[in-house]
Formats: C-alpha cells, sequence, structure tokens
C-alpha cells in the first residue's frame, strides 16, 4: 500500500472554518493540502497540481461541488481522481439529487465517501484513506496514551521550549496567521 505521506488532497469547501480545520486533520495526518473555496478555484487547482483525491463540498458560490465533480469527469486528466464529499445536504433533497445526478453523468462514486457535516477527523481520515487506498495513520494510541506521553514532555521541558510550543500553537489558529 501506498504511504499516505505522499500525498496530496485537494479540499474545496466556501466555509473558511472547516477548510482550515480539514486541511489541519489531514497535514496532522501527513497528507499535502491545497485548498480552495468554490468550484472554480478547486478545478483550476486541480488542473494545475493533479491532486490524489478531492474532497469537496456539494453547495458552493461560483461553481457547485456538482459541477466541478462533473467537469473533472470529462477531463482526461481528472476523471480518475477519487473524491471524498463533506456536505450539509447529505440527507436532504439536494445532496440526493446530486448525488443522483453524478451518478447518472457516469461519475465512478465507488470510491468515494459521502460524509455529513460536521464530520469527525477519525471519520474524515478513514473516508480519505479508503478512497485512496492507503494505510491509516501510523499513530494508533489511544487519547489517553497521547495524554499521557503529552503530560510527560510539558513537565520535562523547559521553559522557553513552552514558550515556543504556545506561540506555535497561537500562529497556527484561524486568524492568527499574522503574528
Amino acid at each position: 500500500m501506498a504511504r499516505a505521506k505522499v500525498k496530496t488532497v485537494l479540499v474545496v469547501d466556501d466555509e473558511p472554518h472547516l477548510r482550515h480545520y480539514l486541511r489541519m486533520v489531514l497535514e496532522d495526518a501527513g497528507y499535502c493540502v491545497l485548498t480552495a473555496a468554490d468550484g472554480l478555484e478547486g478545478l483550476n487547482l486541480a488542473r494545475a497540481h493533479r491532486p490524489d483525491l478531492v474532497s469537496v463540498d456539494l453547495a458552493m458560490p461560483r461553481k457547485t461541488g456538482y459541477r466541478l465533480l462533473v467537469e473533472m469527469r470529462r477531463e482526461e486528466g481528472l476523471k480518475d481522481i477519487p473524491v471524498v464529499i463533506v456536505t450539509a445536504h447529505a440527507r436532504d433533497s439536494v445532496g440526493v439529487r446530486a448525488l443522483t445526478e453524478l451518478r447518472a453523468a457516469g461519475y465512478d462514486l465507488s470510491r468515494s465517501d459521502y460524509l455529513e457535516k460536521p464530520v469527525s477527523a477519525s471519520t474524515y481520515l478513514a473516508a480519505v484513506a479508503r478512497a485512496l487506498g492507503v494505510e491509516g495513520r501510523e499513530d494508533s494510541r489511544s487519547v489517553g496514551e497521547l495524554r499521557e506521553l503529552l503530560r510527560n514532555r510539558i513537565e520535562d521541558a523547559g521553559p522557553e521550549a513552552l514558550k515556543r510550543a504556545l506561540e506555535a500553537l497561537a500562529r497556527s489558529l484561524p486568524g492568527e496567521e499574522e503574528r
């Protein structure tokens, strides 16, 4: 199986906080991540970078996720890219109609997942790994084990290391990029 660290995922969603969240989840799992705020930007990035997977919302301005996927299906270099759909419309008529139309347009959704917002990090990563056919995260430690590891590292860290860690954490928060 391929290693997750070499795979590129394009996240296309018009919600900035969700884009940031999905980017962090994927980067923490070792993926390279590109992001786009709508289907038009997503299509341009897909053409330029040929990602290994596209994670897409259905309802977006300028070009919907449905239109993005239909256009990708028509392009030789993009048509076989696996997809994970992350949408608030998983159960309503908009989502059902989009899925039906994608299948009717010949889009192969056999390697795709259809996830409902809000999506947990573990559910999302599992869907991405399935779609890509890659192994999951190497670090399968429990939350309790990770807490204990973190507690031990904090106890062993000096004041300067803790200050640098807090500054890095603050910079990684949405809206804190300028720090």
